[in-house]
């Protein structure tokens, strides 16, 4: 495997490091079961302490957002009926399951981190996999996160503010707060973060679960008058349909967050999977029963007049406790918050160490075994999309970018299917779900240049943006490159080892030798991409790292 694309053991928890850049004082706790001789040289391997259990949390707590509480009339909206939306309703959960099956699939073949980044990198090489990551650095991660942040401030202070609009600065010093308190947790240690994601997790769920009781309760009490004629109104027209499972695919999007995070999860190719099949029908389920106990209560009208569905089911239903379903909305966007940082951190790290950032986001603590320097420049960036006033709007330029790279992961699927034909597999689907979902893929990408062709095109220059970054800083051979730019990162990378304490991470490469038919990367072999990525640390690296260490 080459050396840029190895594998190496990441985040919260990970527990690589510099060889010989170590003092065996630093091991953690002299924890010898986290100690390899590889070549007389002392390396630390990744601590994998993601669970199932966590791995259900992650990934219910990341796909059951703040739009399931507050708007999901958008495909009421579209659907035109109560009876045509749960049916848009299913078949936007049964295609987000196809999804996330094919996510295990190549979740337990290729046994990175970094999801769709690092599946596109193994397939089709580095230039694509670089824009994948350009596009998530730039737009898709801060501002996604800047938005659930901004909502769990609103909620959080809707209570003291209940007949206006809450201060524009006090929600932004809140979000700010919040994003900044669980990077400090995520930093600390991979426990902290995984126990805070299940904590909020189960507030979510139970939540949602006293609207379900509340709304059965009724239709068991006869209020059924919603439901009769379900698909009067009915919109058929084409364009419709497609925008309200737009709308449903968007709330249930989420499903590859674990894929993020496969180097720290206990037994990949068992617990990845598996926690995958436990999410899935849980979180359809919750939705599902979710709009019915809606419907039960609201009418057509009411739901759609509503800024937060919940709310005001809330106010006719739970009468003196109707208080608790804004904090329950503030309680999800915080979990949703939470996985999604701990998702872009490791895309980052991982794009770090395929030589795709700076090697300084490759670091990693050399006691806690936490990603710090990525989970910094993470929660910078949100904070600076924080200071953008319209930064909702910003959401409306990455729906393309976002399902072409999705599509495009599993399209690359089916090619190592094709050119590695006998490459150990885990988990084998037919091919039949792959090829389900990339065309679908493509309807999906069609969908926002239909309806919103100005930001489509918008999002599209971002990506492409990346472009001249990739041709100069990373195609362009280093001894072209100006001596200026290499002294500048070198000096970022130095004063990131002592500000943090971190050292740069090697490969892990235990886990592929014990795999019965270890392959070449698709670099190695002939891939799109090959020789576009750089070592994860070189020779002078490593030296730089040891004289760090000296210095100290």
């Amino acid at each position: 495997m080459a050396a840029g694309e190895r594998q190496a053991e990441t985040s919260d928890g990970i527990a690589s490091g510099s060889s010989g850049a170590r003092e065996p004082s630093k091991l953690l706790n002299g924890d010898a079961s986290q100690q390899q001789q590889q070549g007389g040289q002392q390396t630390m391997q990744l601590k994998k302490e993601i669970s199932l259990l966590n791995g259900v949390s992650l990934i219910v707590g990341n796909m059951i957002g703040s739009g399931i509480f507050v708007s999901p009339k958008g495909v009421l909206i579209y659907s035109g009926s109560y009876g045509l939306s749960l049916v848009i309703w299913v078949i936007g959960g049964m295609f987000s399951v196809v999804g996330a099956l094919c996510y295990a699939e190549l979740g337990t073949t290729i046994t990175k981190s970094g999801a769709s980044y690092a599946y596109i990198l193994e397939s089709f090489g580095g230039f694509i996999a670089f824009i994948r990551l350009w596009t998530s650095l730039l737009i898709i991660e801060p501002t996604s996160q800047a938005v659930i942040a901004i909502t769990f401030a609103n909620y959080l202070v809707q209570p003291l503010f209940p007949t206006c609009e809450p201060p524009y600065l006090a929600s932004r010093l809140i979000a700010a707060a919040c994003i900044c308190l669980l990077t400090f947790i995520n930093s600390a240690y991979v426990k902290w973060g995984t126990r805070v994601q299940d904590v909020f997790t189960y507030a979510k769920v139970i939540a949602l679960i006293v609207i379900i009781i509340t709304g059965l309760v009724k239709l068991c009490q006869g209020h059924t008058q919603h439901f009769e004629s379900s698909f009067e109104g009915s919109s058929w027209n084409p364009g419709d349909i497609a925008l309200a499972l737009y709308s449903a695919l968007f709330s249930y999007s989420g499903w590859d967050t674990l894929n993020f995070v496969t180097e720290e999860i206990k037994n990949p190719e068992r617990n990845l999977p598996l926690s995958i099949a436990i999410s899935m029908p849980v979180v359809t389920f919750i939705y599902i029963l979710t709009n019915v106990a809606y419907y039960a209560v609201l009418d057509m009208n009411a739901i759609l007049a509503s800024d937060a569905v919940a709310v005001t089911f809330a106010d006719q239903t739970l009468g003196v406790m109707r208080w608790s379903i804004p904090i329950a909305v503030a309680l999800s966007c915080y979990g949703g918050l939470n996985a999604s940082i701990i998702a872009a951190s490791r895309l980052f790290f991982v794009g770090s160490r395929e030589g795709h950032l700076p090697d300084a986001l490759s670091m990693i603590h050399v006691e806690r075994f936490t990603p710090i320097p990525a989970l910094l420049f993470n929660c910078g960036m949100a904070l600076i999309y924080l200071a953008v006033e319209d930064v909702f709007q910003l959401i409306n330029y990455y729906s393309f970018s976002y399902w072409f790279f999705v599509g495009l992961s599993i399209a690359g699927q089916i090619y190592l299917r094709w050119k590695e034909p006998d490459r150990y597999r885990p988990l084998k689907l037919s091919l039949f779900f792959p090829i389900v979902f990339c065309l679908c893929s493509v309807f999906l990408v069609a969908v926002p240049l239909y309806s919103d062709t100005l930001s489509s095109l918008i999002g599209i220059a971002i990506a492409l943006s990346g472009v001249p970054v990739y041709l100069l800083g990373i195609h362009l051979p280093e001894s072209k490159r100006p001596p200026c730019i290499g002294k500048l990162l070198a000096a970022l990378t130095r004063i990131t080892q002592l500000i943090c304490f971190c050292v740069l991470t090697e490969m892990d490469v235990s886990e592929q030798d014990k795999r019965p038919h270890p392959h070449p990367s698709a670099s190695q072999s002939g891939g799109l991409g090959e020789g576009l990525g750089k070592p994860a640390q070189s020779p002078d690296t490593k030296r730089q790292t040891e004289e760090t260490h000296k210095d100290r």
